[in-house]
């Protein structure tokens, strides 16, 4: 009688006959029932971003370098030997954000980011077998990534050395990493903000009308900063039509100005017409006479915010590409 079996060779599930059960879609269908049910449940638990916002890059650095020399084991989850998707499980475990075992369901996890994109905390995946998603390591800033290899144990590596390069085939966002504003990195001579890390209210709005779905043909803007001919013209006029946006008052939409976490809150509130599920969220930076105070109360009652952590929301915080694209997943799940 033929046995099935699990190999966790780069994280490749395997059963009956060694055929992987994920070479494309009709193969999971090989399985027998009773391994059906664990695997739809570990993509129904592992779909989404995990909730880390009180972590820093620099404490997520911390912990993926703190095992580096650790030695290559072949299905290691532990101090004791990692492979590599058991030692991404494990850092992010240590950091509060569960994420799944293998390397091939990491690849499904959070959200696609491009090379060009990549922060600190996005998973990296390599193929290193002829499958898409063979190798997986965490990246840490600097064209840096950590990982363990079967060769070198846990490492670090450039992901533009030219062993790597080639063999990239995308990032996974699955985890909010907090990055606190003063942090040099990203911002450039005081006042001026890096766009490439920090969202613009043109952006922003651009993205929940996508998000949205809603009509944007007509780019006859309120607003005397968005002319008709502005990418954003079309999207902030259907926003500003359901009072998702209003303006500065002095007819102006600040197309390129920043986004606080607390504008933010607005923003979602209202476009996504969410309803305050009761409770009260107890953040030292939201006092209640804020005019934020109920939108930040209501995100947190529909889970989609829990703060920065030590009891703050950071409401005055410019908004991350990361944190909006974090909180919509959540609100469009709700």
């Amino acid at each position: 009688m033929k046995r099935n079996y699990y190999k966790y060779c780069a994280t490749l599930i395997t059963v009956k006959n060694k055929q992987p059960c994920h070479r494309k879609k009709g193969d999971l269908f090989v399985l027998k029932k009773k391994f059906l049910i664990p695997i739809f449940a570990s993509f129904m638990l592992f779909s989404g971003i995990g909730s880390i916002e009180a972590a820093t890059p620099a404490q997520l650095t911390a912990e993926a370098s703190k095992y580096i020399g650790v030695k290559y084991v072949y299905g290691g989850t532990s101090v004791a030997g990692f492979d590599c998707s058991g030692y991404t499980q494990h850092v992010f475990k240590n950091l509060g954000v569960s994420i799944p075992r293998t390397t091939s369901l990491q690849w499904t996890t959070g959200t696609a980011v491009s090379k060009a994109n990549l922060m600190v905390g996005d998973l990296v995946f390599f193929n290193t077998t002829g499958r898409v998603a063979s190798h997986v390591g965490i990246y840490v800033g600097d064209g840096q990534f950590i990982h363990s290899g079967t060769s070198t144990g846990v490492t670090k590596a450039s992901i533009n050395s030219s062993y790597w390069s080639p063999k990239f085939n995308g990032g996974r966002r699955v985890a909010d990493i907090s990055y606190p504003v003063s942090a040099p990195q990203y911002e450039v001579k005081g006042e001026q903000i890096d766009f490439t890390v920090y969202a613009s209210r043109g952006e922003v709005a651009l993205r929940l009308a996508t998000a949205l779905e809603l009509d944007v043909s007509n780019t006859n803007s309120p607003f005397k900063d968005v002319p008709s001919n502005s990418k954003y013209a079309g999207a902030v006029t259907a926003l500003h039509q359901l009072g998702v946006f209003s303006g500065d008052g002095n007819g102006r939409f600040n197309p390129n100005a920043p986004l606080t976490r607390e504008q933010m809150a607005k923003v979602l509130v209202e476009g996504y017409n969410l309803k305050y599920k009761g409770g009260t969220y107890n953040f030292t930076d939201v006092q209640k006479n804020f005019w934020s105070y109920d939108y930040i109360q209501n995100l947190a009652s529909n889970e989609v915010t829990k703060g920065i952590g030590n009891n703050k929301y950071g409401a005055e915080r410019n908004v991350m590409y990361t944190e909006l694209d974090l909180f919509m997943e959540r609100v469009s799940n709700i």
